[in-house]
C-alpha cells in the first residue's frame, strides 16, 4: 500500500508533539515536512518545538519551515497557561541539531503541491490556521490539487475551552478559518466533542512510559505536565489528548464516528467569536463542507498510539 502523502501545520504543544510521534512511527503516512505557525506559544518557539520532536524521534531527515508569526487580522493570543512558557514544559529542552529550513513554510506548502501529483498530499493542520489560509489566499490555484485538510480546531454540543464558545485554534484566528472552511476542499473536523473523549488517563500514560523507549518516555514527561490544567478544569482523570486524532484518523478512521455537516466560523461578534457553527441537525439548508467527527473508540486509539510510539 502506498503510504498517504501528508504535511503537518502544527504549534508544539504537546499534543502536537503526540501528533508528530505517531505520524513519523505509522508506515501509512509518509510525511513530507512540518511546517510551524504561532499559536500555542509564539512561532519562534513552535519551529524549534518541532524540530525537537522530530529529534527525538530519530528523525532528523523531517524537514522543519516556519510560517505565520501572527493571525491574518487580529493580535496574537497564546496558551503558556496549558502549555508552559516553552510549549513542550515537561522534559528538558534542547536546540535541533538541524536547522530551520530557509524556505517559508506557506512557500513550502504551495511548492510542494504544485510538485506532487494533484489530489495526493493531504493537509494536517493542529493549530490556527493561518498559513494553510495564506497559502489559499496566495496560490489558488493549488486548492484543487489538495486531497484533503483534516484538521483539529472547533466544537459544538462541547461548548469552547478558550471562550465559552470558542476552541483555541480557531479562535486564534478565526478569519483564516473561514477561509479555509470556504474552499471547497473535503475536509475532516477533530472538534473538542471528539478529542475530549480520549482522556490521558494515569494507566494510558504508565503504558507508553513502559514502552520504554526515548520518545514514549519523553511523552508521558510531556503529559504529566500538560494534563494538570485540564484535571485541575474538568475534574477528570487526565486530560483531552486532542491532536493526534487526526493522525489516527487518517490511519483507522474506522476508530471515528461522525457525519457530513455544513460548519460556519463566526468572525463577527465579540461574545462568540471564533465559534464553528455546526449544523448537525441539518436545519439551515446550507451546503455541507465538513466531514464533523462526533465519537471515538477511545481505548483503540491509545492502543494505536501506544504501539505505535513503542516502534520509535
Amino acid at each position: 500500500m502506498t503510504p498517504r502523502k501528508i504535511i503537518i501545520d502544527t504549534d508544539p504543544g504537546q499534543d502536537d508533539a503526540a501528533a508528530i510521534m505517531l505520524a513519523l512511527a505509522s508506515p501509512e503516512l509518509e510525511v513530507l515536512g512540518v511546517t510551524a505557525v504561532a499559536g500555542n506559544v509564539p512561532l519562534a518557539l513552535t519551529a524549534r518545538n518541532a524540530g525537537i520532536v522530530t529529534e527525538i524521534c530519530g528523525r532528523s531527515d523531517i524537514a522543519v519551515y516556519a510560517g505565520a508569526d501572527r493571525p491574518l487580522a487580529r493580535k496574537l493570543v497564546t496558551a503558556e497557561h496549558v502549555h508552559g512558557k516553552t510549549g513542550l514544559d515537561g522534559i528538558d529542552l534542547f536546540e535541533p541539531a538541524r536547522p530551520l529550513e530557509t524556505v517559508h513554510a506557506v512557500d513550502f506548502i504551495i511548492e510542494t503541491l504544485r510538485r506532487e501529483p494533484a489530489g495526493t498530499v493531504t493537509l494536517c493542520p493542529l493549530g490556527p490556521l493561518t498559513n494553510i489560509a495564506t497559502v489559499i489566499e496566495r496560490a489558488p490555484d493549488v486548492v484543487e490539487r489538495i486531497k484533503e485538510i483534516v484538521l483539529m480546531g472547533g466544537g459544538y454540543f462541547e461548548g469552547g475551552n478558550i471562550t465559552p464558545s470558542a476552541e483555541f485554534n480557531i479562535y486564534v484566528d478565526p478569519e483564516a478559518a473561514k477561509i479555509v472552511f470556504g474552499t471547497g476542499v473535503a475536509i475532516t473536523m477533530m472538534p473538542l466533542d471528539v478529542t475530549h473523549k480520549v482522556l490521558t488517563t494515569r494507566v494510558r500514560v504508565e503504558r507508553l512510559r513502559a514502552n520504554g523507549n526515548r520518545p514514549s518516555v519523553a511523552m508521558a514527561d510531556m503529559l504529566e505536565f500538560f494534563e494538570r490544567f485540564d484535571e485541575e478544569k474538568y475534574g477528570t482523570d487526565g486530560g483531552p489528548l486532542h491532536d493526534p486524532t487526526v493522525i489516527a484518523w487518517l490511519i483507522d478512521p474506522g476508530i471515528f464516528s461522525g457525519r457530513s455537516c455544513n460548519v460556519e466560523i463566526e468572525t463577527g461578534s465579540d461574545l462568540t467569536l471564533g465559534a464553528t457553527v455546526v449544523d448537525w441537525w441539518k436545519v439551515t439548508g446550507r451546503t455541507e463542507n465538513a466531514f464533523v467527527v462526533r465519537d471515538v473508540d477511545a481505548d483503540r486509539f491509545f492502543d494505536l498510539f501506544i504501539e505505535r510510539v513503542g516502534r520509535l
